[in-house]
């Protein structure tokens, strides 16, 4: 019986010992193999809506670039400044203070321009100044929007106009290059 045993456990020892490393290699290729079918199902399913992706894609270009024309260029500022001026006077407000505050704020593709803005004239025509700047064909916006009682009677709001602007190809170049210098600078 020992010896029939031992007969018996030689191969089947033997079939284990030796098959053993392609056993785990085969649960190794069925473990990839469900990871590579659903990666397939994965791209599959992206294959499937690709047209779709596509079509959203030149939707979303067409959107930039029509909000990109809201924002003018460094040229298109001075007559962005002019609108805003003739929509206060053609509204009758008077202008105590209109004063761009320098270059702006520079941020990734465009740049932020702060105006302070102070006019006097009656609530509803400073309604009306801000119901046409919010209708002006470019971005501008009111903030930090103070009224006050005049000295005449009418009303002087205080406020400060953001507009926007696009950064021309030589300012964007220069903003990375800078900011390329800075990190630079921070390695070192």
């Amino acid at each position: 019986m020992v010896l029939l045993a031992i007969l018996a456990g030689i191969p089947v020892a033997g079939f284990f010992g030796i098959n053993q490393g392609q056993i785990e290699e085969l649960e190794l290729g069925a473990q990839k193999e469900g990871k590579l079918k659903e990666e397939y199902v994965g791209k599959k399913k992206q294959a499937i809506n690709l047209d779709l992706h596509r079509q959203q894609l030149r939707e979303i270009d067409t959107q930039f670039g029509a909000l990109l024309k809201q924002l003018p260029n460094r040229s298109q500022m001075d007559a962005l400044l002019v609108d805003i001026n003739q929509a206060g006077l053609g509204r009758g407000l008077q202008f105590e203070l209109f004063r761009p505050a320098g270059a702006g704020i520079r941020r990734d593709f465009y740049a932020e321009l702060p105006i302070q803005v102070r006019v006097t004239g009656t609530y509803h025509d400073m309604g009306s100044f801000a119901s046409d700047v919010g209708q002006l064909s470019r971005i501008v916006t009111l903030n930090d929007v103070n009224i006050n009682a005049a000295a005449d009677g009418n009303l002087a709001m205080d406020a400060v106009a953001r507009t926007f602007r696009y950064l021309d190809d030589e300012e964007v170049a220069a903003q990375r290059k800078a900011a390329a210098g800075a990190k630079k600078g921070a390695k070192k």
